[in-house]
C-alpha cells in the first residue's frame, strides 16, 4: 500500500513541477530567460528549441541579451521570437539579439493573472485525478481490510490537501509578482 501512496505522491509532485514550469513561461515585467523556453527556431530545416542555439543573459532588469552560437541563424531567431507572440520586439546588431521587456499594462496584468489561475486549476485537476486513481487502486486490492482502506483514503486525502495548499501558495506568489508594478 505504501507503493500506491508513494506513486501518488510522486505524480502529484510532477503536477506541481509542471505547473511551476508553466508559470515560468508567463512573463512578468522583469526579464526572464525562461520566458523564451517555448520558442522554436527553423534551423537547417528542423524546428529547434531556441535555448539549444543560443546563450541568454540578463544584462539589466528589463533586458534579455541573446548570443547565438551560429551567427548565420540570427534572422531566423528574430523571426521565431516575433512569431512566438510573446509581446517582445527583438532587435539585432548582426551578432546579438536584444529584447527590451516592455512594462506590463494593467489590462495585460489582469489577463496574465487569469492565465496563471487557469494553470493552477489544471494542476488541481491533475491532483484530483491522481487521488481518484489511488482510491481506485486501494478499493481494487482485495487484501486490504475496511479499516485499512479508510486509513489509506484519509492519507490520500491528506496528500491532496497538502498539494492543493502548495498550489494555492505558488499561485498567490505568482499573482503578487504579476501585479507588482
Amino acid at each position: 500500500m505504501n507503493d500506491i501512496l508513494n506513486s501518488t505522491k510522486e505524480k502529484m509532485n510532477a503536477s506541481i513541477e509542471s505547473m511551476e514550469k508553466r508559470f515560468n513561461t508567463v512573463r512578468t515585467g522583469r526579464a526572464n530567460p525562461s520566458s523564451l523556453n517555448g520558442v522554436m527556431v527553423e534551423y537547417y530545416g528542423a524546428e529547434t528549441p531556441l535555448k539549444q542555439l543560443v546563450t541568454i543573459s540578463v544584462p539589466e532588469g528589463n533586458q534579455l541579451l541573446i548570443k547565438p552560437f551560429d551567427k548565420s541563424c540570427i534572422n531566423d531567431i528574430v523571426k521565431a521570437i516575433t512569431a512566438a507572440n510573446l509581446g517582445y520586439n527583438p532587435t539585432t546588431d548582426g551578432e546579438t539579439v536584444r529584447i527590451i521587456v516592455p512594462a506590463l499594462t494593467e489590462e495585460r496584468r489582469v489577463e496574465l493573472t487569469k492565465q496563471v489561475r487557469k494553470i493552477a486549476e489544471d494542476a488541481k485537476i491533475s491532483i484530483r485525478n491522481e487521488r481518484h486513481d489511488a482510491l481506485d487502486k486501494i478499493k481494487k486490492d482485495e487484501e486490504v481490510s475496511e479499516d485499512e482502506e479508510k486509513r489509506l483514503e484519509k492519507e490520500v486525502q491528506t496528500l491532496v490537501d497538502d498539494f492543493n495548499k502548495k498550489v494555492e501558495s505558488l499561485l498567490k506568489e505568482k499573482e503578487e509578482e504579476l501585479m507588482t508594478v
